[in-house]
């Protein structure tokens, strides 16, 4: 029998679930690949905790992902959480409640471990040339950025600004309103200049939920093929159009659209911005998309131990 391993990636958005398998020539075969939107991070802004029912509902689902592991002859799931468990102060809470539901113990790791395994995963998938090369990964609650050159990385960073707090600082209005979206505009703006991001790489790879969704909104997806979205190009004219659509739509006409998760329908917008103003502070008009992520990293790395 092939081994198997998994990773179970809480985020603040979303919980993502991965099992694969090492082919011959080290490639990652995927064997599951899922996500439940299950919005760890809802309303942490405002209180600085995990609130009871996203606790109740993330550790539930963290719960049935282990069985489904176990389940494909997997014991012990690597458990890892990001953002909302490093900055909420009953993140402790959290994983005693996933320890308690599935007797292993999740991890917090922290943003630059985030960052470096997320430029693993796109090294292990992507034809990287030999000029400078910057990934971003834009979550619900933070911005990662890796600056490197090939295989070799130069810098990594975080940026606390993700799609969560600008929907809930800007976009309380159905539909927004346009001085909003300006509004987010500039604070977006202002926070990942503070943050460091910047430059002008000769290849500019997103990665994260937010882009892969835009990615499948883009080809009208009407169920997500990764192998699709993979490599697959966004232009700034594609984003600004996605801008345009998003913001004129109400929560529920968002939901309606082809290629976006229903659940998604909320941050998108926000996303959109993110990613928006990114290509604008790196003067570049497309980016790559890259699908692999946190979670593929993790398992690369799981398999080379």
């Amino acid at each position: 029998m092939d081994m198997l391993k998994s990773v179970i990636d809480v985020g603040t958005n979303s919980i993502k679930f991965y099992v694969a398998r090492r082919r011959p020539d080290g490639s990652l075969e995927a064997v599951l690949d899922k996500n439940d939107i299950a919005r760890l991070g809802e309303g942490l802004r405002e209180t600085g905790k995990i609130s009871p029912e996203p606790m109740e509902r993330n550790a539930r689902s963290v719960a049935a992902f282990v069985e489904e592991a176990r389940s494909l002859g997997v014991p012990s799931p690597e458990i890892v959480g990001t953002m909302a468990l490093r900055t909420a102060s009953n993140a402790s809470d959290f994983v005693a409640k996933v320890k308690e539901l599935t007797g292993l113990t999740l991890r917090v790791i922290e943003g630059e471990e985030e960052a470096r395994l997320s430029y693993l995963a796109v090294l292990s998938a992507l034809p990287i040339g030999k000029g400078e090369l910057v990934t971003f990964d834009t979550g619900g609650g933070s911005t990662e950025f890796v600056y490197g050159r090939g295989a070799e990385m130069l810098r990594k960073f975080s940026v606390p600004l993700g799609a969560v707090r600008i929907t809930e600082e800007f976009f309380k209005d159905d539909p927004v309103r346009e001085d909003s979206v300006d509004a987010a505009f500039a604070e977006i703006r202002k926070s990942l200049k503070e943050g460091g991001a910047g430059g002008s790489p000769a290849m500019l790879v997103g990665m994260g939920g937010t882009v892969t969704s835009l990615a499948s909104v883009k080809h009208k997806m009407e169920v997500y093929d990764p192998d699709i979205v993979q490599g697959s190009v966004l232009t700034l004219e594609d984003i600004r159009g996605m801008i345009k659509m998003f913001s004129s739509m109400t929560l529920e006409e968002r939901r309606g659209v082809v290629g976006l998760q229903p659940k998604r329908a909320d941050v998108i917008l926000a996303g959109t911005c993110i990613v928006s103003v990114l290509l604008e502070i790196f003067g570049a008009s497309s980016f790559t998309v890259s699908d692999r992520g946190l979670r593929h990293g993790l398992t690369f790395e799981l398999f080379s131990r």
